[in-house]
């Protein structure tokens, strides 16, 4: 009978895919996007609509 090991390695977890790093990044970025938008509107005194020649 072969022995099983006592300790579970630690794997670390995949800096690629869907993950927990990767969900904490893109929300991190949105939100930078996003205070920067309503900081451009602010200074411009134009919405995003009339950024993109919408409105």
């Amino acid at each position: 009978m072969t022995q099983q090991p006592s300790v579970t390695p630690k794997v670390g977890e995949p800096k690629f895919g869907f993950n927990e790093y990767a969900e904490r990044l893109n929300g991190r970025a949105a939100m930078i996007g996003f205070a920067l938008m309503l900081a451009i509107e602010y200074a411009s005194g134009q919405g995003l609509l009339a950024w993109l020649g919408l409105d």
